[in-house]
C-alpha cells in the first residue's frame, strides 16, 4: 500500500490529461456507489464509495470543519483521504491525499461539462468563493476557454482574494476583485460558485441569456447557491443524478415545485456521450456538479499511473 501526498499529485497532473481521463471514464459503464453525510453546518463527516466495472473501487472519507477558515493562521477547512481498491486482487493498493485530488476532479469536472455547455466565445468568468477549488476552477476555466478575457472574483470576505487576485495578475490574467455581485452576474458569461452558502447568492434576474452557471459547493440538503427561480427558467444538467439528490441546488426548487425530475436533462456520462441537444445561442445553462467517488478514483488512478509511467512508483 502506498500514501501518496499532495506534492506526489501535483507533480504528474495537468488539464489536458485529467480532461482526457474523465471524458474517457465517461464514455464506459456507470458507477455502482453510496455515500452519507454526519453532522451539520458547523461540522460533518462525508464518506463517498464506488465500484466502477474494470477500474476497481475506491472509498473517500472526509472531515469538514468550516471554522477552521477562521483561525490564525487559517487551517484547511477540509482534510480528506481517498482510497483505491486494486480491480483484480481487491486490496487496497493507494492512498491519496484527499485535497489535492478534490482541487483536480472538481474543477475538471466542471470544465469538462463547460466544454459541451458554456460558450465557446466566452469573455468574462466571474468565480464565486475564495478556497483552493475556487482557485482551480479559475485555472480549469481559462484552459478550455482561451477565449476569456476577464476573470471576476467575489466573495463575501473581499480580503481573501487579495493574494489570489495579485497571482493571476502575475501570469497575465486581467482579475480584479468585485463587491457588487449583481452588476459581475450580469456581466459575466460563465459563472461558477464554490461557496458553502445556504443562501442563494446568483439572483435570477441578473443571469443574462447566453449564459452558463456552475454550481459546485452546495453538498447538503440545506445549502443553495442559485435561487430557485432560476431553475425553473434554464436548462439543467448535472454530474450524477445519485449524488445530485443530495444537493439542495437540486432538491429545494424540487420541493417548492418551480422544477420536475424531467427538467434534469442529462448528466456527464450523457454530456460525454452526446446524448442531449446541443445548446442554442441564447440558452441560459445550469451545471451541478455535486462531485462522486468515480470522480476521485478516475483521477486517483490517472495519477498512479503516471507516476508508474514515471517509474516514481512502485506497486
Amino acid at each position: 500500500m502506498q500514501f501518496l501526498s499532495a506534492q506526489h499529485i501535483d507533480a504528474v497532473l495537468d488539464w489536458d490529461g485529467v480532461l482526457r481521463a474523465l471524458n474517457t471514464a465517461h464514455l464506459g459503464p456507470r458507477p455502482e456507489g453510496n455515500s452519507f453525510f454526519l453532522g451539520n453546518a458547523d461540522y460533518g463527516m462525508l464518506s463517498r464509495g464506488v465500484i466502477l466495472p474494470g477500474s476497481g473501487a475506491g472509498l473517500k472519507i472526509a472531515s469538514i470543519y468550516p471554522a477552521n477558515s477562521c483561525a490564525n493562521p487559517p487551517r484547511p477547512v477540509e482534510d480528506a483521504a481517498f482510497v483505491v481498491i486494486d480491480e483484480e486482487t481487491k486490496s487496497i493498493s493507494a492512498i491519496l491525499e484527499g485535497p489535492a485530488i478534490t482541487r483536480w476532479k472538481t474543477a475538471a469536472d466542471s470544465a469538462l461539462a463547460a466544454t459541451k455547455l458554456s460558450r465557446e466565445d466566452s469573455k468574462v468568468l466571474l468565480v464565486l468563493g475564495a478556497g483552493p477549488v475556487a482557485r482551480a476552477l479559475v485555472d480549469a476555466y481559462l484552459h478550455i476557454r482561451p477565449s476569456i478575457q476577464e476573470v471576476l472574483l467575489w466573495n463575501r470576505t473581499a480580503s481573501k482574494l487579495t493574494t489570489t487576485c495579485a497571482a493571476l495578475q502575475a501570469q497575465g490574467v486581467n482579475a480584479s476583485v468585485v463587491n457588487n455581485l449583481n452588476f459581475a452576474i450580469a456581466k459575466a458569461d460563465i459563472i461558477t460558485s464554490a461557496t458553502s452558502s445556504n443562501t442563494p447568492l446568483i439572483g435570477s434576474e441578473f443571469v443574462r441569456s447566453g449564459t452558463h452557471v456552475d454550481l459546485v459547493g452546495g453538498y447538503r440538503l440545506d445549502m443553495q447557491e442559485a435561487e430557485s427561480t432560476l431553475l425553473a427558467r434554464v436548462r439543467i444538467f448535472v454530474d450524477d443524478r445519485s449524488t445530485s439528490a443530495t444537493s439542495g441546488d437540486i432538491q429545494i426548487p424540487l420541493r417548492e415545485g418551480l422544477i420536475n425530475e424531467n427538467r434534469i436533462e442529462g448528466d456527464l456520462y450523457d454530456l460525454c456521450q452526446n446524448n442531449y441537444l446541443s445548446r442554442k445561442e441564447a440558452d441560459i445553462t445550469v451545471y451541478k456538479n455535486s462531485g462522486g467517488a468515480h470522480l476521485d478514483l478516475v483521477v486517483s488512478q490517472y495519477v498512479i499511473k503516471k507516476l508508474l509511467e514515471n517509474k516514481q512508483l512502485r506497486m
